[in-house]
């Protein structure tokens, strides 16, 4: 089963809590709504926690989390704010294929490596997306996480960028 290729991947506990936790609340559906998700049965993993529901109107991921730590990488809150206002534009497109391609599949995805950092200290983690779905059938959110292992912070005249190479990813489509 893709669940469990994907569970197995997965090394930093809360990252299995975020998994474990959706896998649970989804029952007998495809997927679980976004109105599921608890934030009590999350509240470790609460900081490195990050959702985003697609604006079929606007045509973007508007934001509906993101948890302290991720908040402090991003440089704020993404609550109710399209993408294209939470990242840079050279990294929005990477952003966007990654979350359409969760929706399209659905799938799950797992990667680790140099993660994307906007400010602050430059490092690798991990992370999980997982697809969301109000009706639990049709794709319509992601559920994710992201832990951040920072290393040296870098000199304020040397910029952070994202190299989506420098990131192993894997998809991992549901119903398999």
């Amino acid at each position: 089963m893709s669940y469990d290729r994907f569970r197995a991947a997965i090394t930093a506990p809360n990252l299995i809590t975020v998994a474990t936790h959706w896998q649970d609340v989804r029952g007998d559906r495809l997927m679980p709504a976004w109105s599921d998700i608890d934030a009590v049965a999350l509240r470790h993993a609460l900081p490195m926690i990050w959702a985003w529901r697609y604006d079929a109107g606007r045509k973007t991921f508007m934001g509906r989390l993101a948890g302290e730590e991720v908040a402090a990488v991003v440089g704020g809150n993404v609550r109710n704010r399209p993408i294209e206002e939470c990242f840079s534009a050279t990294s929005v497109p990477v952003i966007r294929a990654r979350l359409e391609q969760i929706l399209a599949g659905p799938c799950f995805m797992h990667s680790a490596g140099t993660v994307y950092v906007r400010h602050g200290y430059t490092g690798s983690g991990e992370r999980v997306a997982l697809p969301l779905a109000s009706d639990g059938i049709h794709a319509d959110g992601v559920l994710g996480a992201t832990l951040y292992r920072f290393g040296i912070k870098p000199a304020a005249e040397d910029p952070i960028t994202f190299d989506p190479e420098e990131e192993t990813i894997e998809f991992f489509p549901l119903g398999e």
